[in-house]
């Protein structure tokens, strides 16, 4: 980080410690700037800085801040007088709370920032707050003044440094009032399914591997230009319209999805086994009638073998519970003549009895 420029110098206040660093921007912009042409000629447009009163274009030193008043006076505003802010966080990063990261809103995420170490006797403290924040696995709030104004900023370890992101007030982010659409509408479930699915089969991305390609199409269409080669053509851009069925787009949007990762759609799948196994039924009919007629005959043979049997079987069920309550209503009729037969022969010798008695 010793190569690159600080922005502001001043310390990050943790209670009563005191870390001195430097603020050096995180991010930086590579996008293609353009100037200003006059069409006639190619010759550069250009903004001079001309004072009002002489006339006169006058150079950056010569240029100071003011602040125009209601009745338009203009009242000079030195760096001097900045300094004199009645304000702890004129030079001082004032870490105010520790809150989870999840309470932050990102709408109020603004540029970011590494707090470097000012310095060897900066390193213990910066450390000591460094690993604190890891411990924690929060993030801090603080308040800072930088380029005219007092800031919000959160703190947050990455790697082994701390940066800072500018933070919106809770003011400037604007109410989603009359964003979402004001028509009432119902999503099904398997609609709700459908769109699971492309967000499963989209899946994650590494961020390194993302890259601008507008910026490189900006670049091959002025490297054509200067080299005087043909331009490069525009694809055709993609043909837009009402969706009129939205369980078909996100249908077309999964297998696409699918396809672009190099996965066999699942739907079409399914739909290549329907047709095998309906090709695989209709092909004996094609090119073997002989073996299929066969076989059918041979199926049905075996059907009314089966069934054959299973009447023989209840046939046989039945014969036997019929010879069963046969045998058991004979058994039956048996028990009751031998019950008959006894009770004659005992009745026969009484009589016989009582007449001996009488002789």
């Amino acid at each position: 980080m010793l190569h690159v420029r600080s922005i502001w110098n001043g310390a990050i206040s943790f209670g009563l410690v005191s870390i001195p660093i430097k603020l050096v921007n995180a991010t930086e912009s590579h996008s293609i700037s353009f100037r200003q042409i006059h069409l006639e000629d190619g010759g550069r447009v250009r903004y001079r800085k001309v004072c009002e009163l002489e006339d006169r274009e006058i150079s950056g030193a010569e240029i100071g801040k003011g602040y125009e008043d209601a009745d338009g006076t203009i009242i000079p505003i030195t760096d001097e007088d900045l300094a004199h802010l009645p304000l702890p966080t004129a030079k001082t990063i004032e870490i105010v709370a520790f809150v989870p990261t999840d309470r932050i809103d990102p709408l109020q995420m603004d540029a970011a920032y590494y707090l470097a170490a000012g310095g060897a006797p900066a390193a213990k403290p910066y450390t000591l707050l460094r690993e604190a924040l890891k411990r924690s696995n929060k993030v801090a709030i603080a308040k800072f003044a930088l380029r005219g104004r007092e800031r919000l900023g959160m703190l947050r370890v990455v790697g082994d440094a701390i940066t800072m992101h500018g933070l919106l007030w809770p003011d400037e982010v604007r109410a989603p009032e009359g964003v979402a659409p004001d028509t009432r509408v119902t999503v099904n479930e398997k609609e709700l399914d459908l769109a699971d699915a492309l967000m499963d089969t989209l899946g994650e991305v590494d961020l390194e591997d993302l890259h601008d390609e507008y910026r490189e199409a900006l670049e091959e269409v002025i490297a054509a230009k200067a080299a005087g080669e043909t331009m490069p053509e525009a694809p055709e851009p993609a043909r837009g319209g009402k969706v009129l069925d939205l369980m078909a787009a996100l249908e077309k949007s999964v297998r696409e999805a699918q396809e672009s990762r190099g996965e066999e759609p699942a739907e079409e799948a399914e739909v290549r086994h329907l047709r095998q196994r309906k090709t695989a039924r209709a092909a004996p009919k094609e090119t073997t009638g002989k073996k299929s007629t066969a076989a059918k005959s041979t199926a049905k043979k075996t059907t009314a073998r089966k069934s054959t049997a299973a009447k023989k079987t209840t046939a046989q069920k039945t014969t036997a519970q019929k010879s069963a309550a046969e045998k058991s209503t004979a058994k039956k009729t048996a028990a009751k003549k031998t019950t008959a037969k006894k009770t004659t022969a005992k009745k026969t010798a009484k009589k016989t009895a009582s007449r001996k008695r009488t002789a």
